[in-house]
């Protein structure tokens, strides 16, 4: 399947979209149009600053993706400074809100300080919530002695339990057309 650039047209009416949804103080699309200026996509100008500025404000509004994308800005230096502090920060706003990459953001944070126990606890609550990628960090930490087999067991317990949860036709048929959908 190929996908083309959109045309100038489309773009507009994307825009247009977007800034209305500002204008409604809709944390969703403001947080979507942070995206597009950091991005530079959708007709929009790549600003890092005005970028940041709408992540911001998503993030009072309630999004915690948002504050999770300012934590992340921070955590890599993108177009930034490397600001672990700020990083540490919006990924713990993020996570208080229930963003569930946040959480897994801050186990790599404590991993890469050595905080093994810390990071195993942030891993384990993203796991149990279905993010894949604490799943697999858990059995990282389990194959080098820093997870019990009690840890390893009861995530590999609740992860199945989430994909029961989550089970659904439609899901498989979206991840039998496109792996990117494959939740299991």
């Amino acid at each position: 399947m190929s996908i083309s650039a959109p045309n100038a047209e489309t773009e507009h009416l994307v825009a247009e979209r977007y800034l209305k949804r500002m204008e409604l103080n809709d944390a969703i699309g403001i947080c979507n149009l942070a995206g597009f200026y950091r991005e530079g996509t959708q007709g929009f100008p790549q600003n890092l600053d005005k970028a940041m500025e709408l992540y911001n404000r998503a993030g009072e509004l309630g999004h915690p993706r948002a504050y999770n994308n300012l934590g992340a800005i921070y955590m890599n230096g993108w177009g930034v400074e490397v600001d672990k502090k700020k990083a540490w920060y919006y990924l713990e706003l993020a996570a208080m809100g229930g963003y569930v990459m946040a959480r897994h953001n801050l186990g790599l944070m404590e991993q890469n300080k050595g905080n093994m126990d810390r990071a195993l606890k942030h891993y384990m609550i993203a796991a149990k919530s279905g993010y894949k990628d604490s799943f697999e960090n858990i059995k990282e930490l389990y194959s080098i002695g820093h997870a019990t087999k009690d840890e390893y067991t009861n995530v590999l317990r609740a992860n199945q339990a989430y994909l029961d949860e989550i089970k659904s036709e439609q899901r498989d048929e979206a991840a039998a057309f496109d792996g990117y959908w494959e939740y299991y």
